[in-house]
């Protein structure tokens, strides 16, 4: 009997030791989104494929999550790709979506419990997460008892309000990134009107040092125990530096087809041969469609002339592959910018040939 209770002891000190031992993170939505009776969103929400992303990094990781948001219950996404694999993945996983249609009220929440918080994007958190209370005084804690804290896109709007118990904003003097105002003015949110603030002007005015790089490329920002990604495509490096800076262990990284397709183009500014090389290797790692637009989101907002150039570049070896108007006209134009219109024409007149009915086309051409 003695032998019995001394396993069954063994055996409770040891799952004792495993539950102390297991990292735990508060992932937190915003509840600002709306549907109509029609099922279209009226109010912004959170970003679907920002928490799929880093729902499975803290997973993958042996983490336990939970999802809370200011209202609690079922929050409403953003509009999002349902086949996207991260996506399907949630959609198809019970465990997940029963949290997701349950999530708990930021008021319920004991923060002593957990290691982190990380709090996804999307629109909605620009006009509720920022004016939480219940958010703020998470956060705060958390942070003075040396937990991590995490936030992308747009979630970094939750710390601009953040004070410490000696009355400092928390962000202040601690390098930051975010949602930048390139991003904001090139894709043009149709509730970019009603923000209450531009998410990098409220954190630089908060002491924040900003930090950004090209609009939609993928940056990430550690600052201590304070860790930030810029956009969508930040989601998966900053949940991985959170795991990391918990003290579990990193696996090896698992890349998404659209996150590797960002980082191929990074590859390309820096080197060219060896991107292209990556793609002909593993063609079905990357979204060739996407790179070309990737490379014309950067002609578009481009801030130098080596931008300009090195999309130029890669826009040539993909258009003879995957033919379109759209990337034909941002070649033009970057040619155009780098003072070579007769290439911008040899290219135009390529594209108006296979697309005879394009009027854009012809007006270019019309116009060198």
């Amino acid at each position: 009997m003695k032998k019995i209770a001394l396993c069954a002891g063994l055996s409770v000190c040891s799952t004792l030791a495993f539950a102390k031992a297991q990292s735990n993170v508060l992932i937190v939505l915003s509840s600002y989104g709306e549907l109509n009776p029609q099922q279209k969103l009226v109010k912004p929400g959170y970003e679907f494929g920002e928490l799929a992303k880093a729902y499975y990094v803290f997973k993958r990781h042996g983490i336990e999550v939970t999802l809370a948001s200011p209202h609690g219950g079922k929050p409403v996404a953003d509009e999002y790709d349902k086949a996207a694999m991260y996506n399907k993945r949630f959609l198809n996983d019970e465990t997940a979506v029963s949290a997701l249609s349950q999530t708990y009220k930021l008021d319920e929440i004991d923060i002593d419990k957990y290691d982190g918080v990380f709090v996804v994007g999307g629109k909605g958190p620009m006009f509720d997460l920022y004016q939480s209370e219940p958010l703020k005084k998470i956060i705060a804690k958390l942070y003075e008892n040396q937990g991590v804290i995490g936030a992308v896109c747009h979630g970094p709007a939750a710390l601009v309000d953040v004070k410490l118990s000696d009355g400092r904003y928390l962000v202040e003097g601690k390098r930051i990134n975010g949602f930048t105002n390139a991003e904001e003015h090139a894709f043009g949110s149709k509730w970019l009107k009603d923000f209450p603030f531009l998410l990098q002007d409220k954190l630089t005015e908060r002491g924040a040092k900003f930090e950004q790089d090209a609009v939609m490329l993928n940056h990430i920002t550690i600052d201590g125990s304070v860790i930030t990604g810029q956009n969508p495509f930040s989601t998966v490096d900053t949940a991985r530096a959170m795991v990391d800076a918990m003290g579990v262990e990193l696996l090896e990284a698992q890349s998404y087809q659209d996150d590797a397709t960002v980082k191929l183009y990074e590859l390309f500014l820096r080197d060219d041969k060896a991107a292209i090389d990556k793609l002909e290797q593993a063609p079905q790692d990357y979204d060739v469609k996407m790179l070309a637009m990737v490379a014309v989101v950067q002609i578009n907002n481009a801030t130098s002339e080596f931008q300009v150039s090195a999309s130029a570049r890669l826009l040539e070896y993909i258009l003879p592959k995957f033919s379109h108007p759209a990337i034909a006209m941002s070649l033009a134009k970057a040619f155009v910018r780098l003072n070579q219109p007769e290439k911008a024409l040899e290219v135009l007149k390529v594209s108006a040939k296979q697309f005879p009915d394009n009027q854009k086309i012809k007006s270019f051409i019309a116009s060198l």
